[in-house]
């Protein structure tokens, strides 16, 4: 008999717990072996959807950055047209000012272009209303009808996305 406040109830519920057979412990093991196999689902979810998220948030990064740069580059693009037009007024083109005019304006062509900024090629390709404006249209017996005869301003691509089209004269 137990000694204290102890009854003979607390002996026979002690001698009733259940003592783990080997089916119980087979079901036991199951059932853990579920839980397992659950959270290793889980934890795989939550792995692929942190992975989602961090790519999402790049992109997110990138894309805010381009949106932020590319008013930028549109300002740029009148300075760019002055200084070709500069370049094309010139009659002395050994003069050495003309020469470090046209090394200022290739440098800032080549900090455009590493920067994702290209101009469209336009003269002779095809009519594309995606990247060309077409300001005239001409009989022209060199070019076939819907070519592109002459490029009046240059168009331009920022990281895929025109950010001025070209504005051009077609062929008729």
């Amino acid at each position: 008999m137990l000694e204290g406040n102890g009854t003979n109830k607390e002996l026979e519920d002690i001698q009733e717990e259940e003592v783990p057979t080997e089916e119980n412990t087979e079901g036991i093991i199951a059932d853990k072996d579920n839980e397992i196999q659950e959270l290793n689902n889980r934890l795989l979810r939550l792995q692929a959807d942190f992975i989602n998220y961090r790519k999402r948030a790049e992109k997110e990064k990138l894309s805010s950055i381009n949106f932020a740069i590319e008013p930028f580059v549109s300002s740029l693009l009148p300075i760019i047209d002055n200084f070709e037009r500069a370049l094309d007024a010139e009659a002395n083109k050994e003069d050495n000012f003309y020469k470090g005019v046209e090394m200022i304006y290739g440098q800032l062509i080549k900090a455009l272009k590493d920067n994702g900024v290209e101009e469209i090629d336009a003269l002779g390709k095809d009519f594309d209303p995606n990247f060309h404006h077409a300001v005239f249209m001409e009989e022209n017996d060199e070019y076939e009808s819907g070519k592109i005869v002459e490029v009046l301003q240059k168009g331009y691509i920022f990281k895929d996305k025109v950010i001025r089209p070209s504005m051009v004269k077609v062929a008729k």
